[in-house]
């Protein structure tokens, strides 16, 4: 079981340095939007992201 939570991490890794690596001004543009952004929104963001990978978690499953 701790080997498929490690393959996760690793995957989430590699996508999260793909977008920073291949557009960096992209990105800081993206972060810099996202600094701005309230709590209530980040934490709508947040809740989103956590919701669709569950989803995606389900549908692979």
């Amino acid at each position: 079981m701790l080997s498929y939570w490690l393959l996760g991490l690793a995957m989430m890794l590699v996508i999260e340095g793909l977008i920073p690596f291949l557009f960096p001004d992209l990105w800081r543009e993206t972060f810099r939007k996202l600094v701005s952004l309230t709590n209530g929104q980040l934490r709508f963001v947040g809740i989103t992201a956590m919701l669709s990978g569950l989803l995606m978690l389900y549908w692979i499953k």
